[in-house]
């Protein structure tokens, strides 16, 4: 059964997360972004990370979920990484690479920014995972409707709205 979940999915279990008001947990997973998209040095993500960490344990689901949630992003994290080494300036040169003519180099302020747009995305997955591991899909619908629910007084249509947020959640693993 393990195998069969991925992003974006159920995860059926016993945990106090579990049993929290989806509400309170899309409340939650949106404050966790905010935070990580917030957080201008290494001390402020740690914080973050430790944090969204306890969250995590509170789940009761297995570690290697989440961290098979990451893979999917593997090759983007890892171009992403990549081209925050070479292009990013700052700070001493660490080496250059010959390629093509051209001379890249590679430099602390570069290392710096590939390693922490890295955590930075690997947390926001992370708190995006725990949310639909432990919402279902209704829930979720449910608490999108409810928190935005007040939207209804400038003619926004909330409903289509929570159900194309629930369906592109769903279909993040296609």
């Amino acid at each position: 059964m393990l195998n069969d979940i991925t992003f974006g999915q159920f995860f059926p279990c016993s945990s106090p997360i579990h049993k929290m008001d989806a509400r309170a947990k899309l409340i939650l997973t949106v404050a966790f972004i905010a935070l990580i998209f917030v957080s201008q040095n290494f001390a402020a993500l740690l914080c973050t990370a430790v944090a969204l960490f306890i969250y995590v344990m509170l789940t009761n689901v297995p570690v290697r979920m989440y961290i098979k949630s990451l893979k999917p992003l593997i090759i983007i994290v890892g171009i992403t990484s990549i081209l925050n080494l070479l292009y990013v300036k700052g700070g001493a040169v660490l080496f250059t690479i010959p390629i093509f003519g051209w001379n890249l180099s590679v430099t602390l302020g570069g290392v710096t920014t590939a390693i922490y747009m890295t955590l930075r995305v690997c947390l926001l997955v992370i708190a995006g995972s725990v949310l639909t591991y432990t919402t279902s899909a209704t829930e979720l619908t449910d608490a999108i409707e409810r928190v935005l629910s007040p939207l209804t007084y400038l003619k926004i249509d909330v409903h289509s709205f929570a159900m194309m947020m629930t369906i592109a959640l769903r279909f993040i693993p296609t």
